[in-house]
């Protein structure tokens, strides 16, 4: 299996590592109303869960970039390159989040943003 098919699966579990931040050894978590739980918190726990938001923005427009620069032929060392920044990214990102770097963190997430314009780029010139 190609590496940008198992970016695509890490970038499916990012989300739940930044969730587990936010409920890790809070025992007053509400799993009947999760969401309300995770609005009612601040600090750490509240960027990690905007964070887990994040992830699961961003995961569909990388899966089709990977899946359509794998569909139209582009090159496979180009799409695993972009795969694999898009990856890094998205762990700084997380990083930079969790710890309240707004403006790295901003820059970090317009770096996997041009990784998946990247994908939809090589196809383009692929086709």
């Amino acid at each position: 299996m190609h590496i940008s098919y198992w970016c695509i699966l890490i970038a499916g579990l990012l989300p739940i590592l930044t969730i587990a931040v936010a409920k890790y050894g809070k025992r007053d978590f509400d799993n009947s109303e999760p969401r309300a739980w995770l609005d009612k918190q601040t600090g750490l726990r509240r960027r990690a869960d905007y964070a887990h938001r994040n992830h699961f923005e961003a995961l569909p427009f990388f899966a089709a970039a990977v899946l359509v620069a794998q569909q139209t032929g582009a090159a496979q060392t180009w799409i695993d390159g972009l795969a694999m920044a898009f990856i890094a990214a998205r762990l700084v990102y997380t990083a930079l989040y969790l710890n309240d770097l707004p403006s790295l963190r901003s820059l970090s997430w317009i770096v996997g943003y041009a990784c998946v314009i990247g994908l939809f780029v090589a196809s383009a010139l692929h086709s």
